[in-house]
């Protein structure tokens, strides 16, 4: 089997060989893999992103649309927006998701969580002040939302 070539590539083989776990500048941080399909290409992509489960439920969690501090949105960010519906991988599990936008300070509370939990994130808000606020989804096991 050929060596994975990029970073994602590489993170999407270690979550399934391992059981959704990761090591390198993920290790210990709760990742899943987002299933999604481009909306101008039709082509399925699977994105590692870090996610924060919901209180008091394991069918809902929230992933953040960081893309790493960049001045713009990752494609995923649109890709799961246009489609409201995606897969998830989660641990040694994949299932369908419903997407819905958070906003206002049902979102600024759900980040700042996140801060609390992975400080890193405070400089991914930090390289975006002025241009752009991250967005963060909640995904939302299908049938139990």
């Amino acid at each position: 089997m050929a060596e994975p070539a990029t970073l994602n590539e590489r993170v999407v083989a270690e979550f399934r060989a391992n059981g959704g776990r990761v090591g390198g500048r993920f290790a210990g941080m709760p990742l899943v893999l987002l299933h999604h399909v481009g909306r101008t290409s039709g082509r399925e992509f699977v994105t590692p992103a870090v996610h924060q489960p919901a209180e008091g439920t394991r069918d809902a969690f929230y992933v953040f649309a960081s893309n790493g501090g960049a001045a713009e949105n990752p494609g995923w960010y649109a890709n799961l927006l246009a489609a409201g519906t995606a897969r998830v991988e989660r641990g040694t599990e994949t299932f369908p998701v419903t997407v819905r936008e958070l906003t206002g300070d049902e979102r600024d509370a759900v980040y700042a969580e996140q801060v609390r939990r992975s400080p890193g994130f405070a400089e991914y808000e930090r390289m975006t002040a002025g241009v752009r606020v991250i967005p963060v989804l909640e995904l939302v096991r299908a049938g139990t939302g």
